[in-house]
């Protein structure tokens, strides 16, 4: 097993975070679009601007997360628990962001909250995967991150 530095570690889970968030709303935006739209139509831009804008989210809230040495080594359920809710909370937030000025009176709420909670299941489905696919000879407790359990460890400990 090859040691990896604090440093690459923290960027790794920085990355691998934003990376999940960008990818799951982007999922998401191209979701909330309904079937009957073919990929001409599809809000494409809208959807890269979403993803763009939640990952730098992802950034933010996850600098947030480490700068709380309370809500950095989590258990399993805890550490999923406050993925989702920065995923939704990144997603709703990135809907306010891609919408150009915000309005409260012409903003579309139920397409922000369709694509949180789309985005959110996934983050669900991710988390729960993640988990069933940690070595069972691993001593570690599973996480619900997609990176090696070592490098994991490192960056959150």
């Amino acid at each position: 097993m090859a040691v990896i530095s604090k440093r690459r570690a923290v960027l790794f889970d920085f990355l691998e975070r934003a990376g999940w968030s960008a990818g799951q709303i982007f999922f998401a935006t191209l979701l909330a679009g309904g079937a009957p739209v073919n990929a001409a139509n599809l809000p494409w831009r809208y959807a890269l601007t979403l993803a763009v804008s939640a990952a730098v989210l992802s950034v933010v809230l996850t600098a947030i997360q480490y700068a709380n040495v309370k809500w950095k080594n989590l258990p399993f359920w805890p550490d999923l628990a406050v993925r989702l809710a920065k995923t939704f909370l990144g997603s709703f937030a990135a809907s306010a962001i891609a919408d150009g000025v915000f309005d409260m009176t012409t903003f579309h709420w139920s397409t922000a909250f369709n694509i949180a909670v789309v985005a959110t299941i996934s983050a669900l489905g991710k988390g729960l995967l993640a988990r069933s696919q940690a070595p069972t000879a691993d001593p570690a407790p599973a996480s619900p991150s997609t990176l090696p359990s070592d490098t994991y460890r490192e960056a959150v400990k």
